[in-house]
C-alpha cells in the first residue's frame, strides 16, 4: 500500500541533493529516490522537488512511497504482461531486441500504470539478466513510452556488461528517423548543447548550462510545405535528447505537444504522439564480438501521418 513519510529535513542533509539526501535519510537506491521525485512524490514545504533540487535544513520533507517496487524482495513479482504488436527481431543466449510500439514503457517506474517491455519479455518466458535494479533487470537503454522502435535487452549477465560498456563508451550506432516542424538549416549538421532538468518545469528538460554533455548529428532527408523528415544519429542517449535538441532549434518534432509543437498540425495529420522512431540499432554483439545491425519500419501511425502531410501539398 502506499505509504507517506513526513519529517523535516536534518541539518545533516542541507544542502544534499534530493535523490542522494532521500537515499541515505530513508535507505533507498539513489536512482529510485530520482524516479519518486521525477514522479512528482516528493515536496519540501509543501512544494514539489526534482532530484538534482538540493534539500534546506528544517525543511517539511514528504515523500509518497508507492509501496515495495515490483519484482523486490519485498514487492510483487514483475507483471507479465503480453503487449500487443511488441515484435522481436532478434533473440540469442545473450541479448533480445525487440520493436517496441507506442504507450509501452521499458520497464516498470513510479506513477507508470502502462504496459512495459519487461513485463511483455517476462510475458512471453524470455528470462533476461538480472544485472541492474529490481525494476530494470536486463535494461542497458530506454526508448520513451511516447517513441517506438528498437530496443536491446540483455540476456546474460556478459551482455549486460558489455552493452552498457557500449553505450557508455559510444560504439553502438543508433539511429532515429523524425519528421520535424520546419526546415533545419543547414540540412545536414551536429547540434552539440548540454541537456538538464528544465528549471521551471522538472518533469521536462531543456538545453541548460551545465547539463549533460549532448550531440545529435542529423540529415534532412525530404522537405515539405510544412516540415522535413530527418535522419538523426546520436552520439549521446540523454533522456528526450532529440525532442530537445530540435524543439532548442525552433523545429520541434510534428505532435510533441509537450515541447512545443503545433497542436494544429498534429490534428491535420491525425497523430497523437511525437513523429519519431528508433529505425536502426547496430552493436558489437557481446558474446561473439561480431557487428550486430538491425533495422525497423515505420508503425502504422507514422506512416499514416507522413503521407497526409504529402498528400495536402501533391
Amino acid at each position: 500500500m502506499p505509504e507517506t513519510r513526513a519529517l523535516p529535513v536534518p541539518d545533516g542533509l542541507g544542502g544534499e541533493r534530493v535523490d542522494a539526501g532521500l537515499a541515505r535519510l530513508l535507505g533507498l537506491s539513489r536512482t529510485r529516490a530520482a524516479e519518486l521525485a521525477a514522479a512528482g512524490m516528493v515536496h519540501v514545504d509543501g512544494a514539489p522537488v526534482g532530484k538534482s533540487d538540493r534539500l534546506v535544513p528544517g525543511g517539511w520533507l514528504e515523500v509518497e512511497l508507492p509501496g515495495p517496487a515490483p519484482g523486490s524482495a519485498d514487492g510483487p513479482p514483475l507483471p507479465a504482461e503480453p503487449v500487443p504488436g511488441m515484435r522481436i527481431v532478434h533473440d540469442d543466449d545473450d541479448v533480445v531486441v525487440v520493436d517496441k510500439p507506442v504507450g509501452v514503457a521499458a520497464h516498470p517506474s513510479p506513477g507508470w500504470t502502462g504496459p512495459t517491455v519487461v513485463g511483455a519479455l517476462a510475458a512471453a518466458g524470455y528470462r533476461i539478466s538480472t544485472s541492474g535494479s529490481a525494476e530494470r533487470q536486463g535494461i542497458v537503454h530506454r526508448l520513451d513510452a511516447g517513441t517506438s522502435g528498437l530496443m536491446a535487452v540483455a540476456k546474460s549477465e556478459r551482455a549486460y556488461t558489455a552493452l552498457k560498456r557500449a553505450f557508455k563508451d559510444r560504439t553502438v550506432e543508433k539511429v532515429y528517423h523524425a519528421l520535424v516542424q520546419g526546415h533545419p538549416e543547414p540540412t545536414t549538421g551536429t547540434i552539440d548543447a548540454p541537456i538538464g532538468r528544465h528549471p521551471s518545469s522538472d518533469w521536462r528538460f531543456a538545453v541548460v548550462a551545465g547539463g549533460k554533455p549532448s550531440v545529435t548529428h542529423y540529415e534532412v532527408l525530404e522537405m515539405l510545405p510544412a516540415a522535413s523528415l530527418v535522419e538523426v544519429h546520436l552520439e549521446t542517449g540523454r533522456t528526450h535528447q532529440i525532442r530537445v535538441h530540435f524543439s532548442a532549434l525552433r523545429h520541434p518534432l510534428v505532435g510533441d505537444l509537450t515541447y512545443g509543437a503545433d497542436p494544429s498540425l498534429a490534428d491535420r495529420v491525425g497523430l497523437q504522439r511525437q513523429w519519431l522512431h528508433a529505425m536502426r540499432l547496430g552493436f558489437a554483439h557481446p558474446g561473439t564480438g561480431d557487428w550486430l545491425e538491425l533495422t525497423s519500419s515505420y508503425p502504422q501511425d507514422l506512416a499514416d501521418s507522413l503521407e497526409r502531410l504529402r498528400d495536402a501539398y501533391r
